[in-house]
């Protein structure tokens, strides 16, 4: 009866659980009895101790992880998706023709009877560049036009404000000093002007009799040629007319030579704050007469060029010409140069393109192409044999049904292969990055593959990779994303007749979101990452038409408002991803870290009832994570799964909180008063059910559900058994059976359920201790962690012997952050009290 009761628990317990019970069925099925048989004849006689060990060998692989180890699928499975996704993605090999563009003829083939057949994808080509090779309609922009008019009359007031500033020029008469004279003596330096005045009073004291020699030998000795003329010129001044009338001249090129020095300061300053206008000192040089007539020619100027139109993109050397051109027959040769460059500097393009105008002259000069049409008399010779089919041929072969159009099953079945081939690199790239995937996991994934190929079918230009890019990227892995997208790309360009535009650049979309979804922890952030993906979406449209256009016009004027389109349909599609993301994931029960960070949020109505109902419980949830989460980012694990999960593994206690010492508070224990062994083990033991069925009524995801009994795996309530054991010695002596005293389990089956095990084990541990070293702390831990790892809890969680001593050491730390010491206050701080004023 033992052997038969220590044989039937485990199938009790799996009874419990309907998933138990049909796997068990299935894996009993699949064995042959041989193994039954041998597993059978493990149990021990005694049926206690060896029990465990009997149910792990019963327990198909996997069982006890509920599906989360990897596990082969069924053939039957990759057979259905190879079929579908090759019958989806390849239907351009059901009725294609033998006879296709760039074969040979098999034999010389003629007409039945004459026909006249459009040429339609010759027409659409031709079609399509005439609307990219449209010029772009332009239209004056009056706004601009008057802003620029603005400008041109602020340049020519401030030029004028200058030459007031310098003073008039001529500053005398020019039958005294000539205009090259008096430009001279306005700029030359303080020092070189002395000098002037010096010569010409030592000229004057030479006597009128001696001849005049030692001028023309000073000159000759230093060939200024402006200093001479002037030196000259003032001389002879002097020397005709009064000494007043010749100090007056003096005053004013002392006047002159001031306001000069003043303008030149205030044009540096003015070119330092206007750093986009240009002022040339030679404005100064101009004479009043020549600048009025510039000024003048300028306006006028102006006036033509902005009337005509200044196109946006034009060279500057071009306008710069046009400029001088104009300035020519209007102003004084010595004012072309210096005019030119102040109206060129103020000159921008006045004309802006006509959108919508473009778009209908594109779209007219499209309709205007004449259809291209292919004509054949009866009996006339379409293509000899053994010559190469055209497209003008092929089309009249397709249109008298010469083309023998079929299943292509050769290229059908190297279609499939590569399908095929695909699965396996997805197989390979799943296996090494997230070997957990499970069958809703591929029937997600397989859907979302198929939906591409079937958009394509229904002529739906832009794809929706970027929506699968993302998806995928943020359900499983980047890697998985970009392995499904790019696979995609390439199989859908093979099978299918695609814009090969539209789907790189959706390709490039989904690659960019699949590389970037995992790392985003909010949906907020997804929302910024789609409005970047749909940003890239059109720019590569744009590069990629761009690069072989040879009308820039048709790039910035006609392309640019596709890759706009194609900007707002990457967007689009983003915005339908994170639409039916939530829904996706509880359908089917995926875990992504945006979904993991709500379940962590405290303020969850689940997690609030556990901080009210069951406080101690909670407070202790929170250390076990602090201790939980540190050890999971020290191994590398999922830390917010181990997050999310360690929050949620004691929610059962919420059944009965007294029952769990944290929450008595210091108040009688309960357990004292049933005085039953058996009874208090059933409520310790009740938190694992009762906290499973509160996670299926929130709705909780399997990953998180998984943490509840995992945590306790199947350890032994030790107090109560030995209490049990105790009071059946001193009573009647009966057999106390340690599996009553087990939790039903499973064990962990993952890193991290197995992490949170070892955390709820030493959290506890940790809190007792006061007054120690951590070298004492860090050997308790290790006690802990190596009962368990002797108690077969840690057997298929995937942690090493090795990562036992990481664990007590990352656990220790933790606890030294939660235990610093604090500066003890003196009594007689404490004990102080404020003095009143009075």
């Amino acid at each position: 009866m033992k052997t038969f009761h220590s044989l039937t628990q485990p199938l009790i317990q799996w009874r419990r659980t309907p998933e138990h019970l049909r796997a068990w069925l299935s894996f009993w099925v699949s064995n042959s009895s041989n193994s039954a048989t041998d597993a059978i004849h493990h149990i021990s006689t005694d049926g206690k101790t060896n029990s465990r060990e009997a149910t792990h060998r019963l327990s198909p692989p996997g069982l006890a992880a509920k599906g989360r180890k990897h596990k082969s699928r069924p053939p039957v499975m990759w057979l259905v998706a190879v079929v579908s996704l090759t019958s989806a993605m390849g239907n351009r090999f059901y009725n294609q023709p033998k006879l296709d563009v760039a074969t040979e003829a098999p034999q010389t083939i003629r007409a039945p009877y004459s026909a006249s057949v459009e040429d339609r994808k010759t027409t659409e080509e031709k079609r399509k560049a005439a609307r990219t090779g449209a010029v772009p309609v332009l239209m004056f922009d009056h706004s601009l036009t008057q802003d620029i008019y603005q400008a041109i009359e602020q340049s020519l007031d401030r030029v004028e404000e200058l030459r007031q500033m310098g003073g008039p020029f001529p500053f005398a008469e020019t039958t005294i000093l000539s205009d090259s004279t008096q430009r001279y003596l306005r700029h030359i330096k303080e020092e070189e002007w002395q000098s002037i005045l010096v010569q010409v009073d030592r000229n004057n004291a030479v006597k009128p009799t001696e001849p005049k020699v030692e001028l023309r030998d000073r000159t000759a000795e230093a060939p200024n040629l402006p200093l001479t003329q002037a030196v000259s010129e003032l001389q002879s001044y002097r020397q005709l007319s009064s000494p007043q009338a010749f100090s007056a001249l003096i005053e004013s090129i002392t006047l002159a030579r001031q306001g000069y020095v003043m303008a030149l300061r205030q044009l540096s300053e003015l070119q330092h704050a206007e750093s986009g206008y240009q002022y040339d000192a030679s404005l100064l040089e101009l004479s009043d007469q020549i600048w009025q007539e510039t000024r003048r020619g300028i306006t006028t100027a102006s006036k033509r060029i902005l009337t005509q139109g200044i196109p946006p993109g034009l060279p500057s050397n071009l306008l710069t010409e046009a400029v001088r051109l104009h300035l020519s027959s209007l102003i004084s040769p010595e004012a072309v140069p210096v005019a030119t460059q102040l109206l060129t500097n103020v000159l921008q393009p006045n004309l802006t393109e006509d959108k919508e105008e473009t778009k209908r002259r594109a779209e007219q000069a499209a309709q205007a192409v004449t259809p291209v049409m292919v004509s054949i008399q009866q009996d006339e010779v379409i293509v000899y044999a053994k010559e190469q089919i055209s497209q003008a041929d092929f089309v009249l072969l397709d249109h008298f049904k010469l083309s023998r159009r079929e299943i292509n099953w050769q290229g059908l079945i190297g279609f499939g292969t590569l399908v095929s081939g695909g699965l396996v690199i997805f197989w390979l790239v799943e296996r090494r990055v997230h070997p957990r995937l499970r069958r809703r996991d591929h029937i997600l994934l397989w859907l979302l593959t198929l939906s591409t190929p079937l958009l394509v079918i229904f002529n739906v230009s832009y794809t929706d990779l970027p929506a699968i890019g993302l998806l995928v990227g943020s359900f499983y892995s980047p890697a998985l994303g970009v392995t499904v997208v790019s696979l995609l790309t390439g199989l859908v360009t093979f099978g299918m007749k695609v814009s090969w535009e539209y789907l790189l650049a959706g390709s490039a979309a989904g690659l960019l979101g699949a590389w970037m979804a995992g790392r985003m922890r909010s949906r907020e952030e997804l929302a910024w990452l789609g409005a970047v993906v749909g940003i890239t979406q059109g720019g590569v449209y744009l590069l990629l038409n761009l690069v072989p256009s040879a009308a820039v016009g048709a790039v910035w004027y006609t392309v640019l408002q596709e890759a706009g389109v194609s900007s707002l349909a990457g967007l689009s599609w983003t915005v339908v991803a994170l639409g039916i993301s939530p829904y996706l994931e509880r359908l089917f029960d995926l875990v992504t870290p945006i979904r993991l960070a709500e379940l962590s949020n405290p303020n969850r109505p689940l997690l609030k009832k556990l901080a009210t109902e069951a406080p101690g419980t909670f407070q202790h949830t929170m250390f076990v994570a602090s201790l939980a989460e540190a050890a999971a980012r020290e191994l590398h694990c999922n830390v917010e799964l181990v997050r999310a999960g360690t929050l949620y593994h004691d929610i059962g206690k919420m059944h009965d909180p007294l029952g769990f010492i944290e929450n008595q508070m210091g108040g009688p224990n309960k357990h004292d008063e049933i005085n039953d062994p058996r009874t208090s083990a059933e409520i310790i033991k009740k938190h694992v059910s009762e906290g499973l069925v509160m996670a299926r009524k929130h709705q909780l995801p399997q990953a998180i559900r998984d943490f509840i009994p995992e945590h306790q795996g199947t350890l032994l309530i030790s107090y109560f058994y030995f209490q049990a054991k105790q009071k059946s010695e001193q009573e009647d002596g009966c057999p106390v059976d340690e599996e009553d005293f087990r939790y039903d389990g499973p064990v962990p089956q993952s890193r991290e359920t197995g992490i949170v095990m070892l955390a709820d084990a030493c959290e506890a541990a940790l809190r007792s201790l006061k007054d120690v070293t951590p070298e004492t702390a860090l050997s308790m831990i290790h006690k802990i962690l190596k009962a368990r790892w002797q108690d077969n809890q840690l057997v298929d969680s995937g942690i090493t012997r090795e990562e036992l001593s990481t664990i007590a050491e990352v656990f220790v730390r933790v606890w030294q952050q939660c235990n610093h010491k604090r500066i003890a206050y003196p009594k007689a701080a404490l004990n102080h009290q404020p003095s009143v004023k009075s």
